[in-house]
């Protein structure tokens, strides 16, 4: 099956075969990857990409999934219907907003304080779930107005960790 995929805004082919109910083969531009997956829970993945373990945190966002692996976070969505989409103006409504985990976790260290200027992209917050270090960042640049965690913390998803107000010069 071919696919168009839009990666962080950046749009990729993609030809994916699938094995069987646990296996496929991707190509991603020109690179080819074996993928071996089980699904651990709704919004968990276990994979092993040739034979590297990793999990991914998974979570709809509509006409997407925004997807953390290894600390790092992924927008994924397929490009041939968000060419269909009509256009949003004020730039991409579907990026994360909200400082918030994408599972249960531990809070390890809150990066910043109330009254901090914060660069999309900065480190927050680190959590930990399932003895994996995970760094929530900056979704756009802003100055912190609220910390509502502390280390040691328990949290969920949808517990809003810390509050950014948007920059009014961040157009992204």
């Amino acid at each position: 099956m071919d696919y168009n995929l839009t990666l962080n805004e950046e749009t990729k082919p993609m030809q994916v075969e699938i094995d069987n109910d646990s296996a496929l083969r991707a190509t991603i531009d020109g690179s080819e990857y074996q993928v071996d997956y089980s699904v651990v829970s709704d919004h968990q993945l276990y994979l092993k990409v040739d034979g590297k373990a990793v999990n991914a945190f998974v979570s709809d966002t509509g006409d997407g999934k925004f997807i953390v692996i290894n600390g790092i976070s992924y927008q994924v969505q397929d490009a041939d219907l968000l060419a269909q989409l009509p256009k949003k103006k004020g730039g991409n409504s579907l990026l994360p907003t909200e400082i918030t985990p994408q599972t249960p976790s531990v809070v390890v260290s809150v990066l910043v304080k109330t009254g901090d200027s914060v660069e999309k992209g900065q480190g927050i917050v680190v959590l930990s779930a399932m003895k994996m270090e995970t760094t929530l960042n900056a979704p756009f640049s802003g100055k912190v107005t609220a910390v509502n965690a502390a280390e040691g913390d328990k949290v969920s998803p949808g517990d809003i960790l810390v509050d950014i107000e948007k920059t009014e010069s961040d157009d992204e």
